[in-house]
């Protein structure tokens, strides 16, 4: 399966700084794009910024963060007819700031991830434990938790339609990163639980690793087993950086 690279751009840019990193990617990325799928999550306010810089172009437009409800008295928060207007065509959910500073459940993240498909939007569900869970023996458990709750009740003809995240959270932003075997040892308990769930369907899910992935570590990273893509975090703020991690993926 081909590669997904995907960019989560968190709460950096204003629209000017997003629309520039957008068209810089457009400038420097191959055209069309043959070794690997690319996306990018900028911050709500640049989205249509971010949607009109990409217009004719293969990278694809993400919304970092969505409420499951069409419409309603929810403060502060955005729908997925909302996105869908601006050009979204792919959400995360279930992001560890999201779970463990926000407070998200596994039950509320399982409410995106059927939404999402609810509106033909592609979910990219996060997984990973953190720090004292690894160190507690206690990763498989996490993990199994998180995606046999996160899919709950995703039939299996929409299999194709999801994307799985392992991004151990001990991992992220503190440039530590899982070295390969940790993440080869993951993702195959990760591809079990989805062939579990799915039967053959499982089989073609990407499951992409985040975690400090850098330039610098994501070949190797890439060629680890069950590695189908990776989740870019501050090395996607940067158009040189994130280009040489897509061409990583060729």
């Amino acid at each position: 399966m081909k590669p997904l690279v995907a960019g989560n751009w968190k709460m950096h840019f204003d629209r000017a700084g997003a629309r520039a990193l957008a068209g810089d990617l457009m400038r420097s990325l191959p055209a069309p794009l043959e070794a690997a799928e690319v996306a990018v999550f900028p911050p709500f306010t640049s989205l249509a910024e971010v949607a009109a810089a990409l217009s004719g172009g293969d990278v694809t437009l993400g919304a970092q963060n969505f409420h499951p409800e069409d419409s309603g008295a929810f403060t502060g928060e955005v729908s997925l007819p909302m996105l869908l207007d601006v050009g979204v065509t792919r959400v995360l959910a279930g992001h560890s700031e999201r779970r463990h500073v926000l407070l998200e459940d596994d039950a509320f993240v399982n409410r995106k991830v059927l939404a999402a498909l609810k509106h033909d939007l592609l979910p990219i569900l996060c997984v990973g434990e953190k720090l004292e869970e690894r160190e507690a023996g206690k990763t498989a458990a996490v993990v199994e938790r998180q995606v046999r709750a996160g899919l709950k009740g995703v039939p299996p003809e929409r299999a194709g339609d999801v994307t799985l995240a392992y991004e151990p959270v001990w991992a992220i932003g503190t440039g530590l990163n899982a070295t390969p075997k940790q993440a080869a040892e993951v993702h195959a308990q990760i591809r079990k639980l989805l062939v579990d769930l799915w039967k053959e369907g499982g089989r073609g899910v990407r499951i992409l690793y985040g975690g400090s992935v850098k330039p610098e570590n994501s070949r190797e990273l890439l060629k680890t087993p069950e590695v189908n893509g990776l989740l870019v975090g501050g090395a996607s703020l940067k158009a040189d950086s994130f280009v040489r991690i897509v061409r990583a993926a060729g």
